[in-house]
């Protein structure tokens, strides 16, 4: 309830994400109250909870050069590629953030999957034949003492698990069938999105002022003369890698530098 008196006023008190910091969302009402339009806000750069169980077996495995595909209705929405990480509750990394905000999207409409492709270099094909050169190559390991070739060592529990095929069965004896079955796994490991993690782990929020009722040279405000804004209130967002940083930076320079001006 303290009134602050001053000639001009910044705002720059980011949105509702990461709350750690100190970002608690009271700006987004102090600005309605001012006359300003508040586009849909909601946690963005967030990771994914997932619905099976294995996930939690992998918690803190980073995987680099993979890609995700996400699909809804048997039919491929979007994908990525890059790093990712297993938490005890799903996915988060790189590629899971950006992917977040598509994959948010499509939940409103009904059940989203991700599949995992752990060698997105080579095709279904060009696997294949690998497998069979490793296969007739090391006859008589056990299947279990050959994965470590293929996948980090924390994953093998899991990929065992989910192949169904013996871990002692030597790589001379392994069928077509559970070959093919491997091979889909390593192409096509698939799992299903439950939910969007909420504003405590989202590394930024989507949505905001209105850029419409901003002056996108000086990030002076059309509706009252004395106020400007920097940062992530307003109704700007990218995907990782610095870009969100620089928006903020940039908005932050203009405001200052403007509202000094005048």
């Amino acid at each position: 309830n303290e009134i602050i008196n001053a000639g001009k006023f910044i705002l720059a008190v980011g949105g509702k994400a990461y709350p750690i910091t100190g970002s608690t969302g009271d700006g987004y009402s102090w600005v309605k109250e001012a006359g300003h339009t508040v586009i849909n806000i909601k946690p963005a750069l967030v990771p994914i909870g997932i619905r099976e169980d294995w996930i939690k077996d992998l918690q803190g495995l980073s995987l680099k050069n993979v890609q995700i595909n996400i699909f809804q209705n048997g039919k491929k929405q979007d994908s990525r590629f890059g790093e990712m990480l297993f938490t005890h509750f799903g996915l988060s990394g790189p590629i899971v953030l950006d992917a977040s905000k598509k994959i948010g999207e499509l939940l409103k409409s009904g059940e989203v999957m991700i599949e995992i492709d752990l060698k997105p270099a080579l095709d279904f094909i060009q696997l294949d034949k690998r497998l069979q050169r490793d296969f007739e190559g090391n006859r008589k390991k056990d299947f279990k003492n050959y994965l470590p070739e293929l996948l980090p060592q924390k994953m093998v529990g899991t990929f065992l698990k989910l192949s169904k095929i013996d871990p002692h069965k030597k790589l001379h004896f392994i069928s077509k069938e559970e070959r093919k079955n491997i091979l889909h796994l390593l192409k096509e490991m698939k799992m299903t999105v439950t939910e969007l993690m909420g504003y405590d782990q989202a590394i930024i929020t989507s949505g905001g002022i209105s850029t419409r009722e901003i002056d996108s040279k000086t990030m002076q405000s059309k509706i009252v003369e004395n106020l400007y804004f920097a940062g992530e209130i307003i109704d700007l967002d990218g995907p990782t890698g610095g870009y969100n940083l620089q928006i903020c930076w940039s908005t932050g320079y203009a405001a200052g530098t403007y509202s000094k001006e005048k």
